[in-house]
């Protein structure tokens, strides 16, 4: 059995569709559209998801970030080993290590945990989601502090790709895998792909990091949260995340999919 975590969230739906077949378990707060079997529980309290693993079972461990998500994914990953759990599968974030900004911090600390289980595992280590662009647009502009490095943006369908390609294959060697677009592209670049996709111009505009912080608080989000966002903006752009990797076409045989396609599937998405 695949017990699926995150399943509602823009990663766990796509997964979920390319495990349709499969003895999948979908554990989730509340009943929810997926057409798959599910579990009332919740990663707040673990034990109510662990409940449901049986010795050799594959769980896909992935959520959002709150407070607790440490404490709750590392809990998670202990009673996964007590349950005789055959395969961990996580999402982290690239880069992440233990004091690192925001996500790749508590990511790290997570990522650490899991090494030392002693559950088979893979990480799954992703730059920015492509479906995030589209909050990003507003009145035909894209603010930043990227500077003119290039992002390898991924398609989260893609992450949901290599998942399912771990989750239904084998138990492999564990592995950390990176995971990337197959090209990477300045915002400049970006905002042009975005602007000719729906036929109007958008524009990026690059910021020091306290007035990104500043912009990114006028948009609603809280200190000192704004200003770790628009330093952590400012680390990507000294070109950390403008390689790209062959991880997605190596696991799942075929390559990611490009901006372009992303843009062509999603253009409804950016008409706000």
């Amino acid at each position: 059995m695949i017990l699926v975590t995150g399943a509602t969230g823009t990663i766990g739906r796509a997964l979920i569709e390319r495990l349709r077949g499969e003895d999948v378990v979908a554990a989730l707060r509340r009943p929810a559209d997926l057409d798959c079997a599910h579990v009332l529980g919740d990663l707040e309290r673990p034990e109510t998801i662990a409940a449901a693993l049986s010795p050799g079972d594959r769980l896909f461990l992935n959520s959002s970030l709150w407070p607790g998500f440490v404490q709750a994914h590392q809990r998670m990953i202990d009673l996964a080993r007590e349950a005789g759990a055959g395969q961990i599968v996580t999402v982290s974030v690239r880069g992440a290590a233990p004091g690192a900004l925001l996500g790749g911090g508590v990511h790290g600390e997570v990522d650490a945990h899991l090494r030392e289980s002693g559950v088979p595992w893979s990480i799954l280590q992703p730059v920015g989601f492509m479906q995030n662009l589209p909050a990003e647009v507003r009145d035909g502009r894209m603010y930043g502090s990227y500077g003119s490095a290039p992002v390898g943006y991924i398609d989260a369908r893609d992450i949901a790709d290599v998942a399912a390609a771990l989750l239904t294959r084998p138990v492999g060697e564990s592995g950390v895998h990176v995971l990337t677009g197959p090209e990477a592209h300045s915002h400049d670049e970006i905002a042009a792909a975005i602007g000719a996709a729906l036929g109007r111009p958008v524009a990026y505009t690059d910021l020091p990091v306290p007035e990104m912080a500043a912009h990114l608080a006028r948009q609603g989000l809280p200190e000192p949260v704004n200003h770790a966002l628009a330093a952590l903006m400012a680390e990507v752009g000294d070109g950390r995340w403008s390689s790209v990797t062959t991880a997605v076409e190596d696991i799942t045989g075929r390559p990611p999919r490009s901006l372009a396609t992303f843009l062509t599937d999603h253009a409804p998405a950016f008409e706000r």
